[in-house]
Order: C-alpha cells, then sequence, then structure tokens
C-alpha cells in the first residue's frame, strides 16, 4: 500500500515512522537528556518531543505521564514539566548515585482510519465520518506511544531497569550506562510482560542537525525476543520498536498502534 504525500504526512504525524518507507525516524517520538552522567545533586533536564530528525524537535511530546524511578525503585513525578511548542522541557533533580530511569509515561494519540475507494487509498482523524459507501476498510487505530532514557550518577545500578511488564517496552540486559564502542547493547523486546520474538528494532543515530543524514540500524529479535546492537562507534542513539495490538474493551479504536523509544549512550573505550 502506498499513501499519497499528503495523507503520508498525516498518518506519520499521528503514529511515528509506520507509513513512511525509508523516512524511518518520521515524526518519532524521543526523549533527550542534557547529559547521561550528571553529579549527584544536580538539576539534569530533558526535551520530550516528535521530531522527523533526532534530536530536532518539532512537536511536543503533550500528554505524557511523566516518571522517575529510582536507584531504589520506587517511582516519582519529576520536579517540573513544561510543556512548550516543539518540545516539553522535563527537570528533574537527582539526590542519590545510581541509575534513575526517566519516562513520557504513555501517551494516546487521535484515532485514525484509512480506507481504500475506488483504487486509491484515503483516511481520516474525524471518528464521526462516516466509512464512504464501497469503501474497504484498511485500518482503525489509535497510537500509545512511550520514550524512556537512562541517567548514572556515579556507579550504575539496575533497580530502575526493571521491567513494566505492560505495554511495549525495550528492557536493557547490558546496562545502558556502560556502553562502549566496540562492544555489544544487548536487550530484550517485550510486550505486556511477554518477549516479542522475530520483531523488528530500528536503531538510528542522533546527530542534533538537518543537515547529516544519521546511521541507521535494523535488527530482528530472536526466539527469545532478543538482540544485541554492535557498538561500532560511539555517539546517542535511538532504539525504535512498534507493535500492532488489540485495544482494551471501551478505547476509542479497536487496536492500539504502540511505539517505544529508547535513548542511549554510547562512550569511546
Amino acid at each position: 500500500m502506498k499513501l499519497s504525500p499528503s495523507l503520508a504526512l498525516a498518518v506519520a504525524a499521528l503514529f511515528p515512522a509506520v507509513f513512511l518507507p525509508g523516512t524511518l525516524q518520521a515524526h518519532t517520538p524521543y526523549l533527550a537528556p542534557s547529559e547521561f552522567a550528571p553529579r549527584a545533586g544536580s538539576t539534569v533536564t530533558l526535551d520530550a518531543s516528535f521530531a522527523e530528525t533526532f534530536f530536532v524537535p518539532e512537536v511536543a511530546f503533550d500528554n505524557g505521564s511523566f516518571e522517575v524511578t529510582g536507584p531504589d525503585g520506587a517511582r516519582t513525578v519529576p520536579d517540573t514539566v513544561q510543556v512548550l511548542k516543539t518540545r516539553t522541557v522535563v527537570e528533574h533533580r537527582l539526590v542519590g548515585a545510581g541509575t534513575y530511569r526517566v519516562g513520557t509515561g504513555h501517551r494516546l494519540g487521535a484515532v485514525f482510519r484509512t480506507w481504500e475507494l475506488d483504487g486509491k487509498t484515503q483516511g481520516s482523524r474525524d471518528a464521526a465520518q462516516p466509512l464512504p459507501a464501497g469503501a474497504k476498510l484498511l485500518s482503525h487505530f489509535q497510537s500509545r506511544t512511550r520514550a524512556e532514557t537512562y541517567l548514572t550518577v556515579g556507579a550504575p545500578d539496575r533497580a530502575a531497569l526493571r521491567p513494566h511488564g505492560e505495554g511495549l517496552e525495550l528492557v536493557p540486559l547490558t546496562h545502558p550506562g556502560d556502553l562502549y564502542a566496540g562492544e555489544r547493547f544487548e536487550f530484550e523486546v517485550r510486550f505486556d510482560g511477554r518477549p516479542l520474538a522475530d520483531h523488528k528494532v530500528e536503531i538510528v543515530e542522533a546527530v542534533w542537525t538537518s543537515d547529516r543524514k544519521p546511521a541507521e540500524v535494523s535488527l530482528l529479535t530472536d526466539a527469545q525476543g532478543r538482540a544485541a546492537f554492535n557498538l561500532d562507534r560511539p555517539g546517542t542513539w535511538v532504539a525504535l520498536v512498534r507493535h500492532r495490538a488489540p485495544a482494551p474493551a471501551g478505547a476509542a479504536a479497536p487496536e492500539y498502534s504502540h511505539g517505544y523509544t529508547l535513548t542511549f549512550r554510547v562512550l569511546e573505550q
């Protein structure tokens, strides 16, 4: 199926990167920290946005339920969350040593339908618009997205790495705060606590500018839902996974299009 350019852009803004072949990071959510290894007692700043290029913000990640998981595994809300036009700015003071997970929480997007009529694909976000006579419904879904990252003060630990056990997630096996060029980042993709076998994972380099093409890598999980990313060079990267699944009873659409991104840094040896 090939969408018209205008429809493809509309769908991409609604559900990141699904309908744009060759445009992996089109309007994809991300959470980017000002630093990955802050000092104890410092306040870290993070940007949450939807963008075509990491990290060039375009649309603020609004309507999230931002949270911080501390080294003791306890969850709290960030000190400050400010929604701007192109980004949401999050600030939080990291009191003690250890690893913290910062996340946007789940964000439900608009409901979207696509259909085929007279050989052409059309779509709408208007739930009240009836399906045209003779049209074949292709998809009817609501996007559900989450973006996360890990910050480490001092030595890394693992309490904040515990899986959510709900929704789509990338569970680090190698500690994301201890990644070095020449090694591998091993992880597991899960949905509602169960591994997703033979599942695609896309990893994109963050270039902070729109004038350089980022490196892109595509991986496939094994039978246990696991995959490994070879850390060929230092830099900041965003891993993206997507998954369609039935929505719960009472949802605004019969399906959820789940999307998850994890921002991580690779250091020089």
